[in-house]
């Protein structure tokens, strides 16, 4: 049997994978692993349930509260919030545990279940299996007096909120700011915010309905955004995904300004304000190699990791380091955040727009992007691509011909037949011609053979 756990909690089809039963039975699984285990002072332990607004939420939540309630934990509904509010909340709280309910960019009819931890912190792998492996035992339902209560989080958001802005180091007064919130979980804090901050605030993609999260809005779709910005003369413009984890952005001209470019005006002004830890950023091995190159320059190195914000997250606190994230624009903020936070992501760009009196375009210019070219070959052997003699001779050549002007990655799926080949070079045809000669051989080398009768 596959694991239920997958890189970002347990996600599904609302329906499908993720019932009612399964919200339920993770609930009282849970409630043992997280919170009676670990309960020493005689008190009924606490956790904070939040969600994002796609409709399955409401019934997915309901029953995560009535499977945490009946094993005996207090339950906090923080209601409709982004990802990394929750994870904050339940560090402010002292909680016990939390969970998120979302599907973070996916389609309204997924959702997803992800659990933090005391202290608003993502899961090991560990603990996820002892809640798998919960799962199949008899739930802890006690009676009387210890059964968990109930009770409205009445004020999450405005916590959430005073805490982003104490983060700021600059207000925003004077700058126009367009937020597409993609009909997801910022809907409501994060116009707020950017109000309190002193922005002119122009939203769009900010009336959910359940069904219109991430549909043709947000940060998997600039469009809306780049118009917006245009229409109104917008000093930059911010885009969140329906869990508002992450942040990408466009600049007054209408430029994407991506998590690397993002990540590159962060590191420089918190290095030069003395506040970048060990001067060292923490980011995947999916980032440009612009991104490199530019925080070289500026006197910052760069710790590369596998592709996904927990393994940013590990290297992060195993380094003790205070900035990190991803080309698709996580951003984890140590100092203020245990996850990636898009809204706190946005407002520390906007601000260093106020602080500087630059552009968002001028800021970014502290990063050339080089031209990055990403073929998927499918219907391959994944396992093979570290041991195949040939593949590695056609790697060899290609960083030859490269040098210093670029680099090959060979990355294979974690669940699928399929090797990612992405290359990057000086200009756009030789990344693609390099991309889509060494995608020959990996197809021609580490084909799957067909079985036959």
């Amino acid at each position: 049997m596959s694991r239920l756990f997958g890189t970002d909690g347990v996600r599904g089809l609302a329906n499908g994978l993720l019932t009612a039963e399964l919200a339920l039975q993770l609930a009282q699984a849970a409630a043992v692993v997280l919170g009676h285990d670990r309960t020493t002072n005689g008190t009924r332990p606490r956790a904070v349930v939040a969600r994002d607004p796609r409709a399955s939420g409401e019934f997915i939540a309901a029953a995560m509260e009535a499977g945490l309630a009946a094993s005996g934990i207090d339950v906090y509904d923080a209601g409709v919030l982004p990802t990394p509010a929750a994870a904050y909340l339940i560090a402010d709280l002292d909680a016990d545990f939390g969970v998120m309910i979302s599907a973070s960019h996916n389609p309204a009819p997924d959702n997803g279940i992800k659990f933090f931890a005391r202290g608003g912190q993502k899961l090991p792998d560990d603990v996820e299996d002892a809640i798998e492996a919960q799962l199949g035992k008899d739930p802890y339902l006690p009676t009387g007096a210890d059964v968990g209560r109930i009770q409205r989080f009445s004020d999450a958001e405005d916590r959430y909120i005073v805490h982003l802005l104490g983060t700021l180091p600059h207000r925003l007064d004077g700058l126009k700011v367009v937020l597409d919130c993609a009909h997801g979980a910022a809907s409501g804090c994060s116009p707020q915010v950017f109000k309190d901050a002193g922005a002119n605030v122009v939203v769009i993609g900010a009336e959910p309905d359940g069904l219109n999260i991430n549909d043709g809005v947000g940060s998997t779709h600039l469009g809306p955004l780049k118009a917006a910005v245009l229409k109104h003369g917008a000093d930059l413009g911010i885009a969140h995904d329906g869990d508002a984890d992450r942040c990408l952005a466009v600049d007054h001209e209408g430029n994407e300004i991506d998590g690397d470019q993002i990540m590159a005006i962060l590191a420089v002004a918190l290095k030069d304000s003395g506040k970048l830890n060990d001067n060292v950023l923490v980011a995947t091995v999916m980032s440009n190699l612009g991104l490199k190159i530019a925080l070289r320059e500026a006197g910052i190195s760069i710790r590369e990791t596998a592709v996904g914000d927990r393994y940013v997250l590990e290297g992060m606190r195993d380094g003790g380091f205070n900035l990190g994230g991803e080309q698709s624009g996580h951003v984890i903020f140590a100092d203020h955040a245990t996850t990636g936070d898009g809204v706190l992501t946005g407002l520390q760009l906007a601000a260093q727009v106020a602080l500087t009196g630059r552009s968002l375009k001028q800021l970014a210019t502290v990063m050339t992007k080089l031209p990055q070219v990403l073929i998927n070959v499918k219907g391959v052997d994944r396992t093979r691509v570290d041991g195949d003699e040939v593949l590695a001779a056609a790697v060899a050549l290609a960083e030859a011909e490269l040098g210093d002007t670029g680099r090959v990655l060979l990355r294979p799926s974690g669940t699928e037949p399929v090797v990612r080949v992405m290359v990057e070079a000086g200009d756009q045809e030789t990344a693609q011609a390099i991309a889509e000669r060494l995608a020959q051989v990996v197809q021609s080398e580490l084909a799957l053979e067909l079985v036959t009768d």
